[in-house]
């Protein structure tokens, strides 16, 4: 009850389950103010023959989503992947290294240069398969330009070890290498998580979050959102 006998008639949250480990994507899904329990997964994140970028994004995402999905539970997925847009196949896909030797070749391919960064968001509801009615997708693309890095800064970042874990071998967010010369697209999408389509997907799913997500979401970006309003 609120006030002087007022029923709170606000819809009960679900549960949430976030099937990753990522600490970005439990950081940007705080934002929106919601309790949520972290089980990461661990897939073959392999591309298959022939699979393009906005496919693979989706499909990862939805696999994962599919592996830790639980009875009563709204299990959250993402992917993400970073795309050189004039080499062709599995070549141009640049996902996470596998060690700073990798990490160092990835940057010095993106200096100074545009490529494209696809994150997919996959939300499944209730549990069990992920049939078209309690399944919701998204995918965002983003357009990076990285700064021209010289060798010193490159091996300097990757010996820090912030590299290992992300797609592309670098942080967008990190506050002393500042890697990215120009952006255009959605700022929590290129760090792991598009907080908008979260909602968006949520909502299509008949979920309305308690949450005025927009300031606390650009509040801990320090960014100001082009693409919020487009994509709601």
């Amino acid at each position: 009850m609120t006030g002087r006998g007022r029923r709170d008639e606000r819809p009960p949250q679900p549960q949430i389950v976030l099937a990753s480990g990522s600490p970005r994507r439990r950081e940007l899904l705080a934002t929106l103010g919601l309790s949520f329990a972290v089980r990461p997964v661990d897939l073959d994140e392999t591309p298959r023959a022939g699979e393009e970028p906005r496919a693979y994004v989706a499909r990862l995402a939805v696999e994962k989503a599919a592996a830790e999905a639980r009875s009563g539970a709204l299990v959250l997925a993402a992917d993400t992947v970073v795309v050189l847009p004039e080499q062709s196949g599995a070549r141009g896909l640049l996902g996470k290294p596998s060690g700073p030797a990798e990490a160092e070749a990835m940057l010095a391919r993106l200096v100074g240069r545009e490529h494209v960064v696809y994150t997919g968001v996959a939300l499944l509801a209730g549990g069990g398969a992920p049939d078209a009615a309690r399944r919701a997708v998204a995918i965002e693309e983003s357009r990076v330009r990285i700064a021209p890095l010289d060798a010193d800064e490159i091996a300097w970042y990757v010996a820090t070890g912030e590299p290992l874990d992300k797609a592309g071998a670098y942080a967008i967010q990190h506050p002393e290498f500042q890697p990215v010369a120009r952006m255009d697209g959605c700022f929590a999408s290129v760090m792991g998580l598009p907080v908008c389509h979260v909602i968006l997907q949520m909502r299509k799913l008949d979920i309305q979050p308690n949450t005025e997500f927009f300031k606390s979401c650009e509040t801990v970006l320090e960014y100001n959102c082009p693409v919020s309003d487009k994509t709601l």
